[in-house]
């Protein structure tokens, strides 16, 4: 088969989308975006992000109509010529095995990263920060009756 120097997607590693015809960069936004979104597949990822205050803005930013929140939000990353390193902050459902679902990011963000960028992707540090347990959000609650009249 003839080389056509048309540059391929998913190139293999250290290939990232270097040709005779120019070079491809891709942005840490982008491999953020993709972290992000790999982690919110695997079923036991309640939300990603930090504590307590950054969730709050971010569920208030959710009942805005037309606001979203940010694919990348919770998602750190260092991205080189050839290799990206990504950092994760997870809230997770209550009942969930950690070590298990932090395996199951671990594999997703790998293989996406990988797949649709063409970098190694060198390590995925995942911190949990809090476990979400049903009921607890402000919109899932009853309100509290009192005992006493």
């Amino acid at each position: 088969m003839a080389e056509t120097g048309i540059p391929h997607v998913g190139t293999p590693h250290g290939e990232q989308g270097s040709t005779t015809r120019g070079a491809t960069t891709v942005a840490d936004t982008v491999v953020q975006k993709i972290a992000g979104l790999a982690t919110r597949e695997v079923s036991g990822v309640h939300a990603l992000g930090g504590g307590g205050a950054a969730r709050a803005f971010s569920s208030l930013r959710e009942r805005i109509p037309g606001a979203t929140a940010s694919a990348g939000q919770g998602v750190s990353v260092e991205v080189g010529e050839r290799q990206a390193a990504v950092d994760l902050h997870v809230l997770v459902e209550y009942g969930v095995s950690i070590t298990d679902l932090a395996r199951s990011v671990r594999r997703n963000v790998i293989g996406a990263v990988e797949q649709m960028t063409g970098l190694e992707v060198v390590e995925v540090n995942i911190a949990v920060t809090d476990v979400h347990i049903p009921g607890e959000d402000e919109g899932d609650r009853t309100p509290e009756t009192s005992r006493v009249r």
